[in-house]
């Protein structure tokens, strides 16, 4: 199989004169990183891999272990449309160590791990994303970002840049083998959605990296600039990744059960419940910034306290309604994750917390069908619900004490992440804001 795929890529890049291969994959942070080889290079790369320096990656080798291996993953080669006149194609890459071991600093590897683990089980995990981004005149961090319009939810704007490159960019990502669900305006000025259509994790990540990379290298190319941070103007609702999550026993949806209210399984229940449990040890990896947590506040639509419901978007977990005649469609909807965010490892501590679920047989507790927005501290507490992390720090020091995210990760980069976030943090901690100034500086 594997070689009939390298055959399949080689001949390929014969047959549409190829000039450049891009091979990719991510650091810890999720941050893109390439080595760019001839194609003449090519068949070696898919044989033996090619070895790069690992200390010059955030998160990868330390300088006494520095070589590490990337090899090319034969089914994730496509051509980039938008690059030197679609003659350079792009693959990812899984890292091994010099002795051929996974590399345990590796995200992708990570995923597998934990992919691999739940397939023993003999589950197979999708996902599909709603990916939500902005469009700006500029990406200058000088200044309040200028707004490309002024519409809102599902607004049918006129023709302008924004709308031609929203579609654009499908018509692109639907030239790589990327299908797109839906698109539309977000709820905030200049914010818009592309939601993308439900596939295995791993796919489903390298997607996510690639999505992320075209929507900014076409804005690019319009002289615009495309953000996915979370949370990029104040007063406004910041971008969310609300991830629709399903098991798959074979081809059957393992999270339907025709005859059980909302049509959920026994299983569905037990990978909710685990993510309740553990939904405060894995925010650190759904929602690794500082500005994260800016979005994650009462009043802008964004989950704040750990419950889930029904068809209610102030829930962290969303039960969608099943379409009639469609078992496959059953699936909840995992709603505090940004874009900002390592998918492979956010899909990882995702996934590993589910399992967790499913293992110890957690028990669902009762939905909260009011409206989360409009019940006070005191009213949550009383009925038993916890917040999510309220900042970076706490999060952190949450994550901390979860083996379940220590052994979702590994040692490396659970120890790793948490040393690069605590510096993030305590480097925004000692810095003074123009809030603080315009605030305290008159009076104090």
């Amino acid at each position: 199989m594997v070689q009939r795929q390298q055959e399949y890529v080689l001949r390929a890049v014969e047959e549409r004169n190829v000039k450049l291969v891009r091979l990719w994959f991510t650091d810890v942070l999720g941050q893109l990183k390439s080595v760019a080889i001839s194609p003449v290079e090519l068949e070696t790369a898919l044989e033996e891999g090619v070895h790069f320096d690992g200390s010059a990656i955030d998160g990868f080798s330390r300088i006494q272990e520095s070589d590490v291996l990337a090899k090319p993953d034969p089914t994730t080669f496509e051509l980039l449309p938008w690059a030197e006149g679609g003659n350079t194609a792009r693959m990812f890459c899984d890292i091994f160590s010099q002795d051929g071991d996974p590399f345990e600093g590796d995200p992708r590897q990570v995923l597998r791990r934990n992919l691999e683990a739940a397939h023993q089980t003999g589950y197979s995990f999708f996902v599909a994303p709603e990916m939500e981004f902005f469009y700006f005149a500029d990406g200058e961090p000088t200044h309040t970002p200028k707004l490309l319009d002024s519409g809102s939810y599902f607004d049918l704007t006129t023709s302008d840049v924004a709308s031609d490159l929203r579609r654009e960019t499908i018509s692109v990502l639907e030239t790589m083998g990327i299908p797109v669900e839906y698109s539309f305006h977000e709820d905030s000025p200049s914010q818009h959605e592309i939601d993308l259509r439900y596939t295995d994790a791993m796919s489903m990540a390298d997607q996510i990296m690639t999505f992320r990379l075209v929507v900014r290298e076409l804005a690019l190319e319009r002289g615009r600039f495309a953000s996915f941070m979370p949370k990029p103007l104040e007063g406004m609702q910041g971008s969310g990744m609300h991830l629709h999550l399903s098991l798959f026993e074979k081809d059957a949806n393992a999270f339907h059960d025709p005859e059980a209210e909302f049509a959920l399984s026994k299983v569905a229940r037990q990978f909710m419940a685990g993510l309740l449990v553990h939904a405060r040890e894995i925010t650190a990896v759904t929602n690794q910034l500082v500005n994260s947590y800016k979005r994650l506040v009462v009043g802008f639509e964004a989950p704040v306290w750990v419950t889930w419901a029904q068809n209610n978007r102030s829930a962290l977990i969303r039960v969608p309604v099943t379409k009639a005649d469609k078992p496959s469609s059953t699936r909840v909807e995992y709603r505090s994750p940004d874009p900002a965010c390592n998918p492979y490892l956010a899909f990882s501590v995702i996934l590993a917390a589910g399992m967790e679920g499913i293992r110890q047989e957690y028990d669902l507790p009762a939905q909260t069908t009011r409206n989360i927005f409009e019940l006070t501290a005191e009213e949550m507490s009383d009925l038993g619900v916890h917040p999510l992390p309220q900042s970076l720090a706490e999060a952190l020091d949450v994550m901390e004490q979860s083996k379940l995210v220590h052994d979702a990760l590994g040692s490396h980069i659970f120890e790793w992440f948490l040393r690069n976030k605590r510096s993030e943090w305590r480097a925004y901690k000692s810095h003074v804001s123009q809030w603080e100034l315009e605030r305290y500086l008159p009076s104090w």
